[in-house]
Order: C-alpha cells, then structure tokens, then sequence
C-alpha cells in the first residue's frame, strides 16, 4: 500500500530545496508543495503518484520528523495496527502497535563497520588484465570447466 504524509507532523525538511524523502524515494514520487497550489498544505511534502509506490520504505525510514506512514494491508497489519520504523545514526527501531494497543519495538543495527570503511578488493589479488583475452580465462578455473559444443541444445 502507498506512503502517506501527515501533514501535521511534516515540516517540509525545514525549508529547503529538496526534503529528505525527496531525495532517498527511487521513484521520484515524493514531492514538496511549496505555496500549498497542489495540496493546500504550504510546505509540506507529498506522494504525487501514490498508485505507483514501490513501498520500499526510504522515505519512511529517512523522514527526520516520523511524518511519513505506510498504510498496510490488512493480512499484515489489522485496522488499528501499525507499523512504523525510526532510523537512528547506527540503527533502525521498529515499533509495532497491534490492534489491542500492545506496543513492541525491535531495534537493528544499520551497519556493523563505521560508514566507509570496507575495502571489497582487499585481500585479493590484483587483476591480471592480460590474460582477459586468453581462452578459457572465465571457465577453466576454481572448478569450473570449459563448456562442451555436444552438450548444447539445438532447436
């Protein structure tokens, strides 16, 4: 189901240019009305297309005021329940609300190495860029074999 602003919590990330879900949203969805033409609500962020939302949760999880909701479906989240994430510096706490107003929350840690810090290439050998060309370099080694022309398919 499609994110929704609460317009009573969202500041419009303070004024500027471009919100914080506008900025995180992979679809391009969220958007800031500027002087309230769009949704009556001067300077408050909105989904411009919520048909098309990917429910992906960045704009929820980046929201720095918590404005931004989800509405779920039912089989998941029963009327009167929800489920909200906070993402911290070094973590996200989710916070479930059931139906009989009984509240857990579950904190994640974000990462497990400070922010970067990770060298994928280091312990590997460095690329032997002259044997790229060279027959068989993809599919002869580490247990790999060279593929058979009487074991293709022919149509």
């Amino acid at each position: 189901m499609p994110t929704y602003v609460r317009t009573d919590k969202c500041d419009g990330c303070k004024g500027g240019d471009k919100t914080a879900c506008m900025y995180i949203c992979p679809h391009d969805l969220m958007k800031l009305d500027k002087d309230g033409s769009e949704t009556g609500h001067v300077m408050k962020a909105f989904n411009q297309e919520p048909e098309q939302c990917w429910e992906c949760y960045s704009c929820v999880k980046i929201c720095p005021q918590n404005a931004i909701e989800a509405r779920h479906y039912a089989d998941i989240v029963p009327l009167g329940g929800s489920v909200q994430p906070l993402r911290g510096g070094d973590s996200i706490m989710w916070t479930i609300k059931f139906r009989n107003g009984t509240l857990k929350r579950f904190k994640f840690p974000i990462r497990t190495t400070p922010e970067g810090s990770i060298e994928p290439y280091a312990g590997k050998p460095e690329a032997d860029w002259s044997k790229l060309d060279s027959s068989g370099f993809f599919n002869s080694e580490n247990g790999y074999r060279a593929g058979n022309p009487s074991e293709l398919i022919r149509v």
